[in-house]
Formats: C-alpha cells, sequence, structure tokens
C-alpha cells in the first residue's frame, strides 16, 4: 500500500546526473532507461521517468481537480526543497491521470515518486524524494537509480522487435454495427439544434497467451511516435498528440488538434494530399475551429495575452494527419499568483476536441450514448512540479492495462452533422493502430 504523507515533511533533492556514478546501466536513451512499473512522460528523447511511490492523493467526482491541487498545496507547505538544476521539473514532482467524467469511478491520482530522473535541453538531474525523515543525498539518488535500473535488466537497452503477437481483438461495450447507430443518434441530436458537436469514444479488448511487457509498449511509442507525448501512468500508457496544456513559468502553451486523415487513404503519388483534403473539408475545418474557439475561451480568464494562428497547420504522425493550432498565453497574476498547470487543467478539461460543445450538453449525450465508462481515457494525464509548471496531455491513443493478458484500448472521433457513420468507425480505427502497434498486433 502506497504511504500517505504523515509526521515527516516531503523532503526533496535534485542534482545533477552523473554518468559515471551510474555506470554501465545509464543507457543511451531516456526510453532505455524505463523499467516495468516507470512512471514515463517522454518527448523527442527530453522529458521524465519517475520510479517508486512514496505518496499518492485518489480522488473521484467534480472535486476531484481541486482536492488533488489542494492536497498539492498542502505537501508543498512543509516541504525541504535542495534544487542544483533549477528548470521545470526539478524539485518537488508528482505525476498524475485524471478520470474523463466527473462521474466516473475510475479514481484519479496524483503520486509523488521516490525517484525522478529528468532530461530538457541538454541537462539531465535526479530527484531523490522521501517522507519518512531521511535526508536525500546526491550519493542516495544515484545509488537509488542504480538500484531500480538493476532490478529491471529488461528495461536497459532491450529491443522490441515487430514481429506480431499472438493476440485477439474484440469488441468492447458495443459492437462496431452498435457503435455505428450511435452515432448516427448523434447526428440526429446536432440535428435537433442546441449542440454543435459531440465526441464518441468506443473501446476493444486485446487479449493475449503471455503477459504483456510494459516497458516494451512504451519503448515502441517512443521509437514510433516520437512527436508525440509518451506517457505512463501506472495501468495507462500511451502516446498523446495533444497537449492540453503547459506552463512553463509566466507562459502557457497548448496544441489543440480536430480534424482527422487517415494517411493509409493517401493515393500512390499524391502531392499535397493532406493540404487538400483536411484544409479543404468544410466539415473538418468546422470541427478544428470548435475546438480552438472552446479552448481559447476557458483559457482568457487566465490570460494577459493570448494568440493563435488564423489558419491550423497540418500536423503529420506515422497514422494519421490531424489539423493542428498551437495557442500561446502569458499568464495573469490573481492576488499575487499565477495559476498553476492543475488550476488550469481544472478550467480547460473537457475540451471540445473530446468532448463537444456546448460541453455541458455533449458530455449528458456522452454517457448516454457511449454505454462505458471512459475511465482516464481522454483525461488529464502528465505531470506538476512545486513551482506550478507542468505538462498534461490528453490521454489519446492510448489503453489500460487491466491485468497481464488483457488490454482495453479506446478511441473516439468528433461528430458533426455532416458525419457519416461508416467514415466515423474508419477513423477509429485509424486511431487505435498506435496501440495495436506498440501491442506487437497487427495494425
Amino acid at each position: 500500500m502506497t504511504p500517505t504523507l504523515g509526521t515527516h515533511p516531503l523532503r526533496t533533492l535534485t542534482t545533477a546526473l552523473d554518468a559515471a556514478a551510474v555506470g554501465r546501466h545509464l543507457a543511451a536513451t531516456p526510453a532505455d532507461l524505463l523499467a516495468p512499473d516507470a512512471f514515463c512522460w517522454l518527448r523527442r528523447g527530453e522529458g521524465l521517468l519517475g520510479y517508486g511511490e512514496i505518496a499518492q492523493f485518489t480522488g473521484t467526482g467534480p472535486e476531484r481537480f481541486a482536492d488533488a491541487e489542494q492536497w498539492w498545496k498542502d505537501v508543498l507547505a512543509g516541504a525541504l526543497v535542495r534544487d542544483t538544476v533549477h528548470v521545470p521539473g526539478t524539485g518537488a514532482l508528482a505525476f498524475g491521470s485524471f478520470a474523463f467524467s466527473k462521474f466516473s469511478a475510475h479514481p484519479s491520482v496524483l503520486v509523488i515518486p521516490e525517484l525522478v530522473v529528468g532530461f530538457r535541453d541538454g541537462t539531465a538531474w535526479l530527484t531523490h524524494l522521501t517522507v519518512d525523515g531521511s535526508v536525500p543525498t546526491a550519493e542516495s539518488a544515484h545509488a537509488l537509480l542504480r538500484r531500480h535500473l538493476s532490478a529491471s535488466p529488461e528495461g536497459l537497452g532491450s529491443t522490441t522487435p515487430d514481429t506480431p503477437a499472438a493476440g485477439t481483438v474484440s469488441a468492447g461495450a458495443l459492437t462496431e454495427e452498435q457503435w455505428k447507430a450511435t452515432v448516427a443518434d448523434g447526428v440526429r441530436a446536432i440535428g435537433r439544434g442546441g449542440l454543435d458537436k459531440v465526441v464518441l469514444a468506443r473501446d476493444v479488448v486485446a487479449r493475449f497467451d503471455e503477459p504483456v511487457q510494459r516497458v516494451s509498449i512504451l519503448q515502441r511509442l517512443v521509437r514510433l511516435y516520437g512527436e508525440c507525448w509518451t506517457y505512463g501512468v501506472r495501468g495507462l500508457v500511451g502516446a498523446t498528440p495533444e497537449m492540453l496544456i503547459k506552463v512553463d513559468g509566466t507562459t502557457a502553451q497548448a496544441r489543440v488538434l480536430a480534424g482527422t486523415l487517415d494517411r493509409e487513404d493517401e493515393p500512390a503519388g499524391a502531392v499535397g494530399f493532406a493540404a487538400a483534403v483536411l484544409g479543404g473539408s468544410a466539415k473538418q475545418r468546422q470541427e478544428h475551429d470548435f475546438a480552438v474557439r472552446s479552448l481559447t475561451r476557458q483559457l482568457a480568464p487566465f490570460a494577459t495575452d493570448l494568440a493563435f494562428p488564423a489558419e491550423p497547420f497540418i500536423l503529420e504522425l506515422p497514422n494519421v494527419w490531424h489539423l493542428a493550432s498551437d495557442v500561446t498565453a502569458e499568464l495573469a497574476a490573481f492576488e499575487g499568483h499565477l495559476p498553476t498547470s492543475l488550476a488550469l487543467v481544472e478550467a480547460l478539461h473537457p475540451t471540445a476536441a473530446v468532448c463537444g460543445t456546448p460541453r455541458e450538453d455533449a458530455g449528458k449525450l456522452i454517457l448516454e450514448l457511449e454505454k462505458m465508462d471512459r475511465g482516464p481515457y481522454a483525461g488529464p494525464v502528465g505531470w506538476l512540479d512545486g513551482a506550478g509548471n507542468g505538462e498534461w496531455g490528453i490521454a489519446l491513443r492510448g489503453a489500460v492495462l487491466e491485468d497481464p493478458l488483457s488490454v482495453r484500448l479506446y478511441a473516439g472521433a468528433g461528430i458533426v452533422e455532416a458525419s457519416d457513420p461508416e467514415a466515423e468507425l474508419a477513423e477509429t480505427w485509424a486511431k487505435f493502430r498506435p496501440m495495436l502497434q506498440a501491442l506487437g498486433l497487427h495494425a
């Protein structure tokens, strides 16, 4: 059982990572340092890995974000922090995953790891965290890393062959035909007025004869989807292309995606196919516009300056193209304090990109039509530090490792009045592809 904070304060020490001190265990890339239960947040060879658990917050319901924020503030109030690196992600830190819905029974969590390894702009560091009264040191941090990595030889520089695994994929809450009927119901609801867009998701279950290897899943995602943020928080794993909010000092950034085209649909020899099909589609542009307006409207009260491009760009991923817009904001102080990344998560979630618009109406329709609890799918996933910095993606292109032999995958599609159920079903299969590849299944 993970201990809660008791009489001892959180103590942290952040020090530069000494490759010589780690010795043969220090691998060439951050992904090579993954251990079976490691927390993961990696993109383009940078990010954070966490080992062990020393304290946690767990909550459900509409107050899950506010309760987590208060718990973190209480932790920080007595924390003793020593930090010689001083970049976002050093010092006190927690990884988190939050359920999509306030009605979900799935627990939302913040977890303080025992050890963090960080990589940013050519700098690498270790943070050792304790709540048992012991005082972390540079020596204890390096010794702890050696211990975690020595206990997990399969995670060190291991290869992830692309040979298909022996597994089967079956329907989850709804069959394909049932889900297409659900999409048709969504289109009719939009046609009746009052609702512009609803995002409908579905699940499938992959079952295996041999236990799945979490390390291999994350390593494949890092290798195949380097432009995405590969995340791992306990049983939740994936590689999201969408950043809900990133806070770095006084600056906030978000990446909004809506509008999707399967790369397998591109005719041989075509030039400018994605730009013509996505950029020229009124349906896709409308879906994207709803998502951008949703995020900027919710972010505006926290910003002194808010900027986003007039036209989206085409984001190219191995499986799909998306219409994408990067939003930036200078944060406004309130009563002398800037909003933390977690406070912004609460204000922004759920966006139109994963729920719909108006979001209250869309959320009600999702509960009525999907016939499942999304759990952490499409919920915020990421990290925050003691200074309020953090990176929170939307848990897309992901799955939940339910037990050693079964994995539940999720994918969704934005439904507007012009949506076609057959095309939306095909879009979900394109979005399942990253996790199917990571599981070694035919995709």
